[in-house]
């Protein structure tokens, strides 16, 4: 039985195209899944879409089923939900998320799937990879009781852990943003909104997620003294400018990273990249975070709604990819 599948492929930096690709025959411990949806993480996809990963970073940003090398051909991406057709039978028929690219169909093994829970419409289960990133970052920040907390940067990420924030006992969230239409964003999470000027200030915990140096400049203005910056923004290959000069010591303040490559340090011990997963997909069954998608195409449509992404033509958080049963 010959298996073929279509694929999204960036060709060169700023260009797209589906191709045809021959799957290979399932092997034991293997799964054949079909495509239902994927998304589109605006924020890196756009910035691989562009060609600006710096080389430097080649290794550490691949993602786990990509083919190719940065900037190009490559076939990139990592939030894809679908059913599975062949493979054990208690995972046949079973809607399962997985951490691969923009195609039609396709043969991993089992451990790189996990259950999407009935609660969760596998219209919203794409969302799991980047409330998997909130999950790690709160366990990074640690926000305690009564914390007063600013998101500064209201895109895919930032809007996910304010979502997560937004259940925390006695916490003051404010989604900063500069961009007024993501008010209603927030409104749809439960949080508060700001714009950058109006947003209130002697933060105990700032996440940052704008991916702009105005944005963690203006994250540091709004701490408390002894208070930290959480750093979830990538910028790629662009320098960034810091006003690490005037109160920045005497208020002795922190700017922290976080990156979902790895599971956080206050978790390591205890949890693996699989629970890290499953607690993402448990807390998709709150339907608020059906806010985080703004828009929708079908999978041949990539390689024109790629550009316009990247553009800002079309002002996604989460973009979804729709895929056809035939296809």
């Amino acid at each position: 039985m010959k298996r073929t599948g279509r694929a999204f492929w960036l060709s060169s930096p700023g260009h797209g195209e589906i191709r045809e690709m021959a799957l290979p025959d399932p092997a034991e411990g293997e799964v054949v899944v079909r495509s239902l949806y994927s998304g589109v993480s605006r924020g890196t996809e756009t910035l691989v879409f562009r060609g600006g990963v710096p080389e430097s970073q080649h290794a550490a940003m691949r993602a786990p089923f990509q083919e190719g090398d940065f900037p190009g051909p490559v076939k990139y991406g990592y939030l894809n939900v679908g059913v599975v057709e062949e493979g054990p039978q208690d995972l046949v028929g079973q809607t399962v998320f997985c951490l691969y690219p923009h195609q039609t169909r396709y043969v991993v093994p089992v451990s790189a799937v996990t259950v999407v829970p009935p609660s969760v419409p596998a219209e919203r289960a794409v969302l799991a990879g980047t409330v998997e990133t909130a999950v790690n970052a709160l366990w990074d920040a640690a926000p305690l009781v009564g914390d007063r907390i600013a998101v500064v940067g209201g895109g895919m990420v930032g809007s996910s852990v304010a979502a997560l924030l937004a259940r925390f006992p006695g916490v003051r969230v404010q989604l900063v943003d500069a961009d007024p239409a993501r008010a209603k964003t927030a409104e749809a999470l439960g949080v508060d909104f700001a714009l950058p000027g109006d947003a209130l200030g002697d933060c105990d915990l700032v996440v940052h997620a704008s991916a702009t140096e105005q944005g963690l400049a203006r994250s540091l203005e709004l701490l408390t003294a002894e208070g930290t910056v959480l750093e979830l923004s990538w910028y790629g290959d662009r320098q960034v400018s810091l006003p690490l000069g005037e109160a920045f010591h005497s208020r002795r303040l922190v700017i922290r990273s976080s990156q979902v490559g790895s599971v956080s340090p206050a978790r390591r011990s205890s949890r693996t990249y699989a629970d890290r997963l499953a607690v993402a997909l448990d807390l998709l069954a709150d339907p608020a975070l059906d806010a985080l998608v703004t828009g929708e195409s079908a999978f041949g449509e990539l390689p024109d709604v790629l550009p316009r992404l990247a553009s800002g033509e079309i002002p996604a958080l989460c973009h979804r990819v729709r895929y056809d049963a035939d296809e």
